[in-house]
């Protein structure tokens, strides 16, 4: 008889593990109970802008259905549970001078106490994407350095507030896509682009850089009213979560093209952390940007230089990279290359996906958990979204979209990935939350691309039925955890 042997990655006894959501995505309950418009209510309303003409408007209905997903969390053995605040929900107009709804305020309230009876740990991000929408319409919305960060620092206290049992807070999740998509491509809300064919509004080649920087200094904002005023009676800690991809040379043989993967990963993601780390752009962004690229104050650069207690990360895939030997194209956002699914002699970084972004290439998790230690010296990581999506999931009969064995094997190689960055490269790795707790509005894709490891059946009310793979993430963690 053969004994089973111990996996030589593991992850420690307490290590946290479990799913990730965001409020517009899974919330509903649109106008319920005082809630206000954000930028994605109006932006879903525009013709063309969203899959088959979708919104967020009842989404899976969470607002109306937290116990259900409580139960679903506690089924699925989760130990924590990373969601999103509703901004407009709270304050429906969003200033530090409007109202607070109390009924807004109070559902979370009941939600993370009702989470913490369940013995599950609440991680709260306070801005997933949604900005009130009349904070866009009174005064630009990021692009408004003064009044942006005044609003969102008060939204911030309201929520340490009325949440002192929460120990584990998010500023803003993927501030990159906030800038690039909302003000660049024009692909998320507000849609701003320099492409008149999509937006009247918009100059691609400078808001971005605007927003991000703007973004920041409410981070920064954020923490140090967080750090003055209740993070020691709370114990709590408090970060931002940046996405980004692992890089791949086109030609492994180029050193130009190596040295292109580094510039996208400085473009992705050190465009935030630099500042939060070092207090200054890489010198990457500012080469090619020049004065395009806002400069940090004095002041700003101190509040946003060390605004981190934890790095918030958020990984999904791989991509090959090709330098480009022409000038930058002024609204170029990526560092002046190309990023390619397939390298110079035809090799795919993974197999496709119902998202033309992602391909899988678990390997990667590993290799950038390291590449962003070694930058940041050492910090601790928590993951806070990683999944994927399928091909034609959302065509298949229900039978087979729960037997997603796609899903459960791209869990189980980037868990390994990341186990083995744990216990053999001493990369400090605290937690795993999987995106999604179930499928949902896909932002641009409306409800045509499935992230989730619970199907959603949109038609008939929203039910929940958990997949393969939601069930074996917990058989995953149990292989690992505890063997360090």
């Amino acid at each position: 008889m053969v004994k089973d042997i111990a996996p030589k990655a593991g992850l420690p006894a307490n290590f946290l593990w479990g799913f990730a959501t965001a409020a517009y995505q899974i919330e509903g309950g649109a106008t319920a109970d005082g809630r206000g418009p954000s930028i994605w209510d109006t932006f879903t309303k525009i013709p063309g802008k969203i899959a088959g003409g979708a919104t967020g408007d009842v989404a899976c209905d969470s607002y109306h259905r937290t116990d259900q997903d409580i139960e679903l969390l506690k089924k699925l053995g989760a130990k924590v549970y990373r969601f999103s605040i509703s901004w407009s929900r709270v304050i429906p107009l969003g200033g530090r001078n409007d109202p607070v709804n109390e009924k807004g305020l109070q559902y979370y309230v009941k939600f993370v106490d009702d989470l913490l009876d369940a013995g599950i740990v609440p991680f709260v991000t306070l801005f997933h994407w949604d900005l009130p929408d009349e904070l866009d319409k009174r005064y630009g919305g990021f692009l408004n350095k003064e009044e942006f960060v005044a609003d969102f620092a008060n939204y911030a206290k309201v929520m340490f507030t009325a949440l002192p049992k929460v120990k584990d807070w998010i500023t803003f999740n993927e501030p990159f896509c906030s800038a690039v998509l909302g003000y660049n491509v024009g692909q998320f809300a507000p849609g701003h682009t320099s492409d008149r064919t999509k937006s009247d509004i918009g100059d691609g080649s400078t808001e971005p850089w605007i927003v991000g920087h703007h973004i920041l200094i409410a981070h920064g904002q954020a923490v140090k009213v967080y750090r003055e005023e209740f993070k020691e009676a709370a114990g709590g800690q408090i970060g931002i979560t940046l996405n980004g991809d692992w890089t791949e040379p086109w030609d492994p043989n180029s050193e130009a093209d190596r040295e292109a993967c580094d510039r996208k990963i400085e473009f992705a993601i050190s465009w935030f952390a630099d500042p939060v780390y070092f207090g200054h752009y890489p010198e990457s962004m500012v080469k090619q940007l020049g004065d395009r690229l806002p400069s940090f104050t004095e002041e700003e650069s101190q509040l946003v230089k060390g605004s981190n207690d934890f790095y918030g990360m958020n990984h999904y895939c791989a991509n090959y990279i090709k330098h480009k030997d022409t000038e930058a194209d002024p609204l170029d956002t990526a560092g002046n290359l190309d990023v390619l699914m397939e390298d110079k002699y035809g090799n795919s970084i993974g197999p496709e996906t119902q998202s033309g972004w992602l391909r899988p290439h678990a390997p990667g998790f590993r290799k950038l958990l390291n590449w962003l230690n070694k930058r940041y010296g050492s910090p601790i990581f928590y993951v806070t979204e990683n999944g994927t999506s399928l091909k034609g999931e959302n065509d298949l009969p229900m039978e087979e979209i729960l037997e997603d064995d796609f899903r459960v094997e791209y869990f189980r190689s980037y868990i390994t990935s990341m186990a083995e960055a744990v216990a053999e490269d001493g990369i400090d790795v605290r937690g795993y939350m999987a995106w999604s707790l179930m499928d949902n509005f896909e932002w641009a894709e409306g409800y045509e691309t499935r992230f989730g490891v619970t199907y959603v059946d949109y038609e008939n009310g929203q039910k929940r039925y958990p997949k393969k793979s939601a069930l074996e993430i917990k058989n995953i963690f149990d292989q690992y955890i505890g063997k360090v």
